[in-house]
């Protein structure tokens, strides 16, 4: 697909971008195949090919007479699951994107039917690209942000022992994004440093706008990270807490049987001459005073506070 960039993306055939090439500024989507059949007639030179097959990171490339690169973008329904895939290469003239997965092809339709340009560049349509492939994101973000607040109202209710199995995914997608803003802010710097020079002076506010609002997104995703982590050591000092209470209980059961242990260590050695072996009374002046023992320490440990 080729189209000229006009207050509008104008779909156009080869032959009509090839008559007009250095007067109109174009964008075209290929395939690999495609890219690899009609790189030449397109007349933007790579001295350096791009790795189209297998891209692994968002980067640009500055090269001679062209400045090339690589798209990796997660997909926003599946953060941690394939990604979309896809190259480009750009001259002065025009931009090309080459893409085997339809993902290209869908933004730039979008485009298409939604984008008007007083001022036509291919620097505009390039933003509005990148602009395009963030445009979830934030929406995205903000149903994270819910999930994590009401894990926290469940870990702050009792009602969660150990950390979420889905708190583990979220921290996992919200690393990759991290990555993925980090590698879009060097590509918004690489195309705002112009070293070739293919972009107007005048036009480069949009590489930098687009870049300021990546950096926003960072900045949340690294919030929300931290927040993850948070609310992690939350569980474990609710996990303490529930345990120091546990051993207090413990720790007061035992202070209150002791005594009771003693008196019953001491009575059971039945020595011939004990003078309460042959008191008819012994044996409730004994409960008695067990009774009493146990009360007094109640008493004495709810004073201090320790029950």
């Amino acid at each position: 697909m080729y189209y000229l960039i006009r207050e509008s993306l104008k779909p156009c055939t080869l032959e009509e971008l090839k008559a007009v090439r250095g007067r109109e500024q174009f964008a075209a989507v290929l395939t690999v195949a495609e890219w690899r059949e009609r790189k030449a007639e397109l007349g933007i030179e790579t001295d350096i090919e791009i790795d189209i097959e297998r891209p692994r990171e968002t980067k640009a490339v500055v090269n001679m007479d062209s400045l090339t690169g690589t798209f990796s973008i997660p997909n926003r329904k599946n953060i941690g699951g394939p990604r979309h895939d896809f190259a480009f290469a750009l001259d002065e003239n025009g931009v090309v994107l080459v893409d085997d997965d339809g993902y290209v092809p869908a933004v730039v339709d979008t485009l298409c039917r939604t984008k008007k340009w007083r001022l036509p560049s291919m620097e505009r349509f390039i933003y509005d690209f990148l602009e395009t492939v963030i445009y979830e994101d934030l929406p995205l973000l903000e149903s994270m942000e819910k999930k994590l607040n009401r894990a926290e109202e469940d870990i702050l209710h009792g009602k969660v022992e150990t950390f979420p199995e889905d708190m583990n995914e979220i921290r996992g997608d919200l690393l990759d994004l991290r990555v993925h803003y980090e590698q879009l802010i060097d590509l918004g710097h690489e195309f705002e440093e112009n070293e070739n020079g293919f972009f107007k002076d005048e036009n480069l506010r949009y590489f930098h706008l687009f870049t300021e609002r990546v950096m926003r997104l960072k900045d949340i995703v690294s919030g929300q990270r931290e927040y993850v982590m948070q609310l992690r050591d939350l569980i474990q000092a609710q996990n303490d807490v529930k345990q120091n209470r546990i051993m207090t209980l413990l720790t007061v059961i035992t202070s209150i049987f002791l005594p009771l242990t003693l008196i019953a260590g001491w009575y059971g050695m039945n020595f011939k001459y004990m003078p309460e072996l042959n008191w008819k009374y012994s044996y409730p002046v004994v409960i008695l005073v067990c009774i009493c023992i146990v009360v007094g320490c109640i008493v004495w440990f709810k004073k201090k506070k320790w029950m």
